[in-house]
């Protein structure tokens, strides 16, 4: 029912090298060798219970035992965020149903900090809307100036191969920055309207710096 339909098994040599690859460069995978989660002891030698399943457009995602136990994904091309979003609740409502069913429990939910994660930033709704977007203007501008400006925002901004996987280009993955306090629309919304924010002085600052 939750319509996901290819799966790689969560053992060890479950997965062809070339494929995890293949996701890994894709933006559908996330990558070992995080510092962080290791000295946390959170990191397991890939692929040792860990994995992904996705529908057959990878618009849909679950990740398992990445840091989180599950992580779900919704993601597409282009900027219809209602869209993304639409499918995610549907998403969450189908792992849930599908986790009680299976197992008679349901996700850990804490009435004061929200739903519980492994990293204590995720406290709450546990949700990062995000998009990719050009930014050549700020980028001239600066990395320093940039994060400035997405703090004012309430936004995050990172590089497009993950949190600890740096910066390249003039590609930057910006997201709410917060998840405690706020509600899931309240959260996305400010998304929105930051990066439009963002693209509108971007434009302004690639005129500054001639681009």
């Amino acid at each position: 029912s939750s319509g996901i339909n290819a799966e790689w098994p969560l053992r060890p040599g479950g997965m062809d090298e070339a494929v995890r690859q293949q996701l890994v460069d894709d933006h559908f995978l996330f990558v070992s060798g995080d510092p962080n989660l290791i000295s946390a002891g959170m990191e397991r030698d890939w692929p040792e219970g860990r994995g992904i399943f996705h529908n057959k457009d990878k618009t849909f995602l679950v990740w398992a035992n990445e840091e989180d136990q599950t992580r779900i994904i919704s993601m597409q091309m282009g900027g219809d965020v209602k869209a993304v979003f639409e499918r995610l609740a549907r998403g969450i409502s189908a792992v849930q149903e599908s986790v009680k069913k299976e197992s008679g429990k349901d996700f850990l939910f804490d009435e004061k900090y929200g739903y519980i994660h492994s990293c204590p930033t995720n406290l709450g709704t546990g949700m990062r809307a995000s998009v990719h977007i050009d930014l050549p203007g700020w980028t001239a501008e600066g990395l320093d100036s940039l994060k400035a400006r997405c703090e004012e925002l309430k936004l995050q901004p990172r590089g497009t191969r993950g949190e600890s996987g740096g910066q390249t280009g003039c590609t930057f993955d910006i997201s709410n920055k917060h998840r405690l306090g706020y509600s899931e629309v309240e959260l996305v919304q400010c998304m929105i309207d930051g990066v439009n924010i963002l693209f509108k002085e971007d434009l302004e600052l690639q005129s500054k710096h001639g681009l």
